[in-house]
């Protein structure tokens, strides 16, 4: 049973930093790529970033590059966001994904953690 659970999400101040962390179980890690996306109130769901389990690239959405890094963990099985120098705009729930494709396109995810909110204070 493929399962992907977040966690580290909070209330930051503006400038501050956070770090999400996903834990996946129940499927080859290598096999596959993850990703963060968000969702902020009332907006439609936004990529954020992805990594490739097997090699680690990466890519970024324009608005957190130079902010956040993806990495992971292949000891744990756990996807890591490191996200500073927040931004209020960076408030929204964030997700963990899973997928076969290295790509930003959310419908090619096909497995998708609960979510942990991120608050940024102005």
């Amino acid at each position: 049973q493929v399962q992907l659970v977040e966690s580290g999400g909070g209330l930051v101040q503006a400038g501050g930093s956070l770090r999400l962390s996903c834990a996946a179980s129940g499927f080859t890690t290598s096999n596959y790529a993850m990703a963060w996306f968000r969702q902020a109130p009332g907006k439609e769901r936004e990529f954020v970033a992805v990594i490739r389990w097997s090699g680690g690239n990466t890519d970024y959405a324009d608005s957190v590059k130079g902010r956040f890094t993806i990495s992971r963990d292949n000891a744990k099985n756990t996807v890591y966001l490191q996200m500073n120098s927040l931004k209020p705009e960076d408030t929204a729930a964030y997700y963990c994904a899973r997928t076969y494709l290295y790509t930003r396109e959310p419908t090619n995810y096909n497995y998708w953690g609960q979510g942990t909110q991120v608050t940024v204070s102005s």
